[in-house]
């Protein structure tokens, strides 16, 4: 992740992931391209540092049989950042199994990961909070027509030959 273009130019950089993908540490370094008028962390760097991680480490960690995506996140400012800047993600097993849980019958579950960009000194700079989309796949391993989706055929008015 760390050649990944996105970060590789913003100065994050991951310096732990966890082999069984439980947790991972990120830290973004301050410099000229990352900063804000004011000489701190730019606000978007800060978000962009934390924003794949809780829907890689959920995706990796209950694998192919489940759909998870990114469907919302917001950030609180908590206090201005300067220099190196850390982000810590751990997913637990309780976590995993309420997902579980709540996929079991074919819905969907909607679940909020929070956590903390802090400064080398442990101010806490910003909260970060995530929301995922998560629903197993179908036993073909095929998606169901969601919001947006529908069968190519009917969505432009042509009948399926048969």
């Amino acid at each position: 992740m760390n050649w990944w273009p996105p970060y590789l130019f913003a100065g994050v950089r991951v310096v732990h992931l966890a082999e069984d993908w439980s947790s991972a540490r990120v830290r973004l370094r301050q410099h000229r391209f990352n900063s804000n008028y004011v000489g701190t962390h730019f606000g978007g760097s800060l978000f962009s540092m934390s924003d794949p991680f809780w829907m890689l480490l959920v995706m990796r960690r209950l694998g192919r049989d489940y759909i998870v995506w990114d469907k919302a996140g917001e950030i609180d400012f908590v206090s201005p950042g300067r220099g190196d800047v850390f982000a810590d993600f751990k997913l637990t097993e309780e976590r995993l199994e309420e997902i579980r849980e709540a996929t079991a019958d074919g819905g969907k579950a909607l679940p909020w990961f929070e956590n903390e960009v802090v400064a080398a000194d442990g101010t806490v700079v910003a909260r970060v909070r995530k929301q995922l989309y998560v629903r197993r796949k179908h036993d073909d391993g095929q998606r169901e027509p969601g919001p947006g989706r529908t069968d190519p055929a009917a969505a432009t008015g042509h009948q399926a030959k048969g």
